[in-house]
């Protein structure tokens, strides 16, 4: 049984929101929806939601056309980063409340709420009301309002933003675990690559309302279909410079070099686009054949165990992520080097013509 999406697309006020979109997820799956603000992935999930209907396309769940569907005819449950709580209930009631419309019984509904509170971390507050809360908790008991409903699809929008890192670091491996065993349709929208990595599954890249690519969440990493994908797919996102295939050479930037071996031997002369990730820029020459390049240093960031350098090469912004804290001159320049083995190269048109060595080897 499947959740399909069939040219669906989204018009505001003349501005297309959603691009046609086709996209199947399965039961029993985690989908992460990743990209920037504003890239599409709330207005993706109210479609799916059927809190919006499309204007063009179709939704099908459980080979039904749900495109017209309210979303109270529907079983689907929502959390958004902005948590919603009953005020007036009680911890306990808010998380019971979505059992209680279902009709079941006071001793299913008790066991229910009281395993997803110890879950939550919300046992001793079971008692008090919303607003006596921290955001955290308050966040932590829309979260688990959504989980008791046994919902066929679950939307959860960047529900863990507001929650402190070591219980995000527990939620994301837990909450994948409960939806895989429920067989529901997991969907988890984010703008942090990162999160998308621990969470796993599938995900889809988004750009300006269009789906980039969908499908297993490290082949999408590791093998980007184009340099839009790649951007997203990395935090921060991932550096580019022009390169030039002539015989068995590529020629990089200001006139680095290095072989064509490999699926880059058979690769056509001309001009192209590198691309490689911050954390694969080195301050030091840790491989024989890494290449040099010579850089500006505009601005350091430190986040106690790692430094984020930008850089200007020739005009082009670089970013940099280092191991360890450095103490490094603003302004003057900075010698980095790159393994060519965590190089991709894309066509002009930003299409994916060869994924790094490294991505191919993992």
């Amino acid at each position: 049984m499947t959740l399909e999406l069939k040219g669906v697309s989204k018009t505001v006020g003349g501005q297309t929101h959603i691009h046609p979109t086709d996209l199947t997820l399965e039961n029993g799956t985690m989908n992460v929806l990743l990209g920037p603000t504003l890239s599409g992935k709330t207005s993706l999930m109210r479609l799916m939601a059927g809190l919006d209907v499309p204007a063009t396309g179709q939704i099908i769940w459980h080979g039904d056309d749900v495109t017209g569907m309210r979303v109270q005819d529907r079983k689907v449950a929502m959390v958004y980063q902005q948590f919603i709580n009953y005020p007036s209930m009680s911890v306990y009631d808010n998380i019971a409340s979505p059992m209680k419309l279902l009709g079941l019984d006071r001793a299913e509904i008790d066991k229910r709420v009281r395993e997803t509170a110890e879950l939550m971390q919300l046992t001793p507050q079971l008692m008090r009301k919303p607003l006596e809360l921290s955001g955290g908790q308050q966040q932590r008991c829309a979260l688990a309002r959504a989980l008791v409903k046994n919902a066929g699809l679950v939307l959860l929008d960047e529900p863990l933003a507001n929650l402190d890192y070591k219980l995000r670091e527990e939620l994301r491996i837990e909450i994948p675990k409960i939806f895989e065993a429920s067989g529901a349709i997991f969907v988890y929208a984010t703008t942090e690559p990162e999160e998308a990595l621990l969470l796993g599954g599938n995900t889809a890249t988004l750009w300006e309302g269009r789906v980039t690519q969908f499908g297993p969440t490290p082949q999408v990493y590791r093998q980007p279909v184009d340099a839009t994908t790649a951007r997203v797919f990395s935090d921060p996102p991932m550096n580019f410079l022009s390169v030039t295939k002539t015989g068995n050479q590529l020629v990089f930037g200001d006139g680095q070099n290095a072989p064509a071996v490999g699926n880059l031997a058979d690769l056509p002369d001309g001009r192209y686009t590198a691309g490689f990730r911050p954390n694969h820029l080195e301050i030091g020459q840790h491989t024989a054949n890494a290449m040099q390049f010579v850089t500006e240093l505009s601005v350091t960031e430190l986040t106690g165990s790692e430094t984020f350098i930008h850089l200007d090469h020739h005009g082009e912004r670089w970013v940099g992520l280092i191991h360890g804290v450095h103490d490094l001159a603003l302004g003057e320049a900075l010698t980095v080097w790159l393994d060519p083995r965590h190089v991709y190269i894309f066509g002009e048109d930003g299409t994916l013509i060869a994924p790094a060595a490294y991505a191919l080897a993992a």
